[in-house]
């Protein structure tokens, strides 16, 4: 990926601590990435499908969501996005507190592409942050860039 380049993460989480958490710790880390924010899986899914007012919103290169959530949880809107010829390419990373092996192995059988633990405290986040970056920004190729590059 060009090193100058910014990526787009949908971050779907109904806590606002963890939603401010989680972008102080990728600008701490020095991610270049950009924020677009979906407060449940419902407005996710509305998002992703550019239905309603996100008929004009950009594709995100990669989605991190939450497992609990009001109106839709993350598996129900996992199980859409990735029904979704255009969207299923975009890799979802889930980013919860559930440590549940069944929550864990479903997720995987909805193919969610990785299945992170909400880290505790300032620091664990941009731990969590730069590895996101090494991996999915650094070293894999995020389908979103592969014409661009």
């Amino acid at each position: 990926m060009n090193a100058s380049a910014s990526i787009l993460i949908l971050l779907v989480e109904d806590n606002e601590g963890d939603i401010e958490l989680t972008q102080i710790a990728f600008a701490r880390a020095g991610v270049n990435a950009r924020f677009t924010i979906a407060h449940n899986g419902a407005e996710a899914v509305e998002y992703i499908l550019k239905q309603g007012k996100f008929k004009e919103s950009p594709v995100p290169d990669l989605i991190l969501l939450d497992i609990n959530m009001p109106r839709m949880g993350g598996l129900e809107c996992l199980r859409i996005i990735k029904q979704d010829e255009s969207a299923k390419i975009i890799p979802v990373i889930m980013l919860t507190s559930s440590n549940a092996q069944n929550d864990i192995l479903g997720l995987y059988q909805a193919h969610a592409n990785s299945y992170v633990l909400k880290p505790h405290g300032i620091k664990a986040n941009i731990d969590m942050a730069k590895q996101i970056e090494q991996f999915w920004i650094n070293l894999a190729r995020l389908p979103s860039l592969i014409e661009t590059e």
